[in-house]
């Protein structure tokens, strides 16, 4: 009997995820006729994702449920299930819990646990790699961990050289190490991330290329011997070595190392006797051309969308199919290329505070319609977005014909997308897309270096121009906050308006030095029309200006679209007002105006003066302190104080300013809540 004939379709799914990956997984398990569960932890119950089946069953109060392997088996087994799905992250590269899947007469949707084990140590799959005839980065990838052998390596291959976990991905336990000088801190640094991370600090030591784009190759197999490449994708565009941009197929690439990287990719997979969906990422090298194998990823990567764009398919159709015993659904020379797409990830985060993770209520999502975007969201309006996992909130694609129509649609798809809560990256994004080495063609500056290379232009100062502060005074005065009955005749409450009635507002300058402030005065001068003056200079006229309610709007916040026509131009912008901010979205561009807190009320909530502190950004965990710090200890400006985790990533918080420590606070492991004080400084007078 051959084995197509024993092919058997899945019948009940379980998701083993959470978020955006668990409705893009149950949309197709339903398209197929296969009944879904998804599980869920407790502080994800009011996710979609926690919603997305007919059954949908609790993993228990702990965060953690979502990696507990015998509780996700036991829970997929009760419920009926023949198969188990891990999306991506948590168990999806565990090889014990695809083992386990088996042993409990389940079928796991993934590779086989040998080939995770494989390529789930990365010094083991250079290994492997090497045979197969598959370049790889020189490097040491062996067993000897002492700090003092490490270093010696380093040198040998010379500097610079690249720090990775032997386990895990997304750029945890990685570090760029530019000198002797640098390894030691950088080693233990890496080393506690993976520790954290993955459970192994083990780490290896590479050659660490300069001019590197990170080009990766989606590669399927099935059991039958089959194995194809269904293009590639570019993700050089990263911060903290994880990834913020994807697009396939990659650009400026000549046929023949096209065809190249696709080769290598499927030896690789056959090497490792592998199954189902994959990807082979490789170092690509701008200065020689050449390329090298990095690390495989036994999974479905975030960034498979845009794969199934340009070759018009369904991956996780595909793994559902493969995993059942079916053959693939195509033959290489069946796999065609078209057109060109993007992905850009939305992270919660301050990319103009290093990245800073950022966290709470969605209190207002308007998503982008131009282009036909296809958006992949963990969160919606009014969902709140948790510090106990990762800040990616989810995933904006768009396709073109080309690569230029897909830039517009995603350049337009971005001014459209509209979010105010927690702090996102979409401002950042828009400056990536608008560089010319990024927008051109056959891009010159991709690499993974470009973020950095091209700091000063992405994160300069928001120049906030006379219109918005006037939109930002109008939707005060208008009553988009509460305001003085007195002031209600701008929403058309008070008929014994007087129009030399004058309001002034201030707000803090996004632009300026912390404290600056810009003040608006606003007056009346006809039944719709105003005029705005922003710190003295002459007005701006607005001729008629109309607000629209939008749902949503409750509570402390209000949501409104400004029907707003100045002297010289016309605009629908929204507005959102908080308690302490306007936010403005003004010819697809978010600004945040806040509203500064007058002492009497800072005092009547509690907010504490910090000049001699250090606080806490976000809820986080304290990982542990720098190096000599202790109560006494003098400390220079930007010395490192201590090592915090949120959002499953470590931010190293800095000395503000030189000075002697004269309390800490809290110690290695303890969870503190945000603005928590963490360091304090003597006064100068003590």
């Amino acid at each position: 009997m051959s084995k197509a004939s024993i092919a058997k379709p899945l019948k009940s799914l379980c998701i083993a995820n959470r978020g955006e990956i668990v409705h893009r997984i149950a949309s197709t398990a339903s398209r197929m006729g296969i009944d879904t569960t998804t599980v869920y932890t407790q502080p994800d119950a009011a996710l979609p994702s926690a919603t997305s089946a007919f059954r949908n069953l609790s993993l228990g109060e702990e965060a953690t449920g979502y990696i507990d392997i015998e509780r996700v088996v036991k829970t997929a087994k009760e419920a009926g299930c023949d198969s188990i799905h891990p999306g991506y992250g948590f168990l999806s590269e565990n090889a014990q819990f695809a083992r386990r899947v088996r042993e409990e007469g389940l079928v796991f949707v993934g590779p086989p646990q040998e080939a995770i084990e494989a390529m789930g140590a990365k010094s083991r799959s250079k290994e492997i790699m090497i045979a197969a005839n598959v370049p790889c980065v020189p490097g040491y990838h062996g067993t000897n961990q002492d700090p003092a052998f490490l270093a010696k390596e380093a040198d040998k291959i010379g500097y610079p050289v690249l720090i990775k976990a032997v386990l895990g991905g997304g750029g945890k336990g990685m570090r760029i190490v530019n000198s002797a000088a640098e390894f030691p801190a950088q080693l233990q640094s890496a080393k506690s991330e993976a520790r954290s991370s993955f459970g192994d600090e083990n780490v290896l030591v590479e050659k660490y290329i300069r001019t590197p784009r990170h080009i990766e190759v989606q590669v399927f197999a099935d059991r039958h011997g089959n194995v194809v490449a269904l293009g590639e994708r570019d993700c050089s565009v990263q911060r903290r070595h994880q990834k913020v941009l994807e697009e396939s197929p990659a650009p400026g690439l000549d046929p023949a190392t096209r065809e190249s990287l696709w080769e290598k990719a499927r030896l690789a997979a056959r090497a490792v006797g592998y199954e189902g969906a994959g990807t082979v990422e490789f170092i690509f090298d701008n200065d020689s051309g050449e390329f090298f194998f990095m690390e495989m990823n036994t999974r479905l990567q975030v960034e498979h969308p845009v794969t199934e764009a340009v070759t018009n398919t369904d991956l996780v159709e595909w793994q559902l199919l493969v995993a059942a015993g079916f053959p693939l659904p195509k033959t290489q020379e069946e796999i065609d290329i078209e057109g060109h797409a993007f992905e850009a990830r939305i992270y919660c985060e301050d990319a103009f505070k290093d990245f800073l993770p950022s966290s709470g209520e969605i209190v207002h999502m308007q998503y982008p319609t131009t282009g036909e975007p296809r958006l992949d969201l963990t969160f919606k309006q009014n969902s709140t977005v948790s510090s106990l996992y990762d800040p990616m909130i989810g995933k904006l694609i768009v396709k073109g014909r080309n690569r230029d129509e897909a830039l517009r649609k995603l350049r337009q798809s971005l001014r459209e997308f509209e979010i105010v809560g927690p702090i996102t990256n979409i401002e950042f994004i828009k400056r990536i897309i608008e560089t010319d080495t990024f927008a051109g063609n056959e891009p010159t500056g991709l690499e993974t270096g470009f973020i950095p290379k091209n700091k000063d232009h992405l994160i300069r100062p928001f120049e906030v121009n006379d219109k918005v502060y006037a939109q930002a005074a109008l939707a005060h005065v208008a009553g988009t906050l509460k305001v003085p009955d007195a002031f209600s005749r701008f929403s058309g409450g008070n008929s014994a308006w007087s129009y030399s009635q004058v309001r002034t507002l201030e707000f803090q300058d996004p632009a300026g030095e912390a404290g600056k402030t810009v003040k608006a005065v606003a007056v009346q001068t006809g039944p719709h029309s105003y005029k705005v003056s922003v710190d003295g200079r002459p007005g701006v006229e607005v001729r008629s200006v109309y607000f629209e309610s939008a749902p949503g709007a409750a509570g402390d916040v209000a949501t409104r679209k400004m029907h707003i026509q100045f002297n010289d131009s016309q605009f629908i912008n929204t507005v959102v007002a908080t308690t302490d901010a306007v936010h403005v979205f003004h010819d697809g561009v978010h600004y945040t105006l806040e509203t500064p807190r007058p002492k009497w009320l800072q005092q009547a909530l509690g907010v504490k003066e910090t000049k001699n502190s250090v606080v806490a950004p976000m809820p986080c965990k304290i990982m542990r302190l720098g190096d000599n710090i202790s109560v006494g200890a003098t400390v220079e400006k930007d010395q490192e104080l201590l090592v915090i985790e949120s959002m499953k990533m470590e931010t190293t918080i800095r000395a503000p300013k030189t000075g002697v420590i004269k309390k800490i606070a809290h110690e290695a492991g303890e969870i503190v809540k945000q603005g928590t004080v963490l360091v304090e400084f003597k006064d100068e007078e003590e």
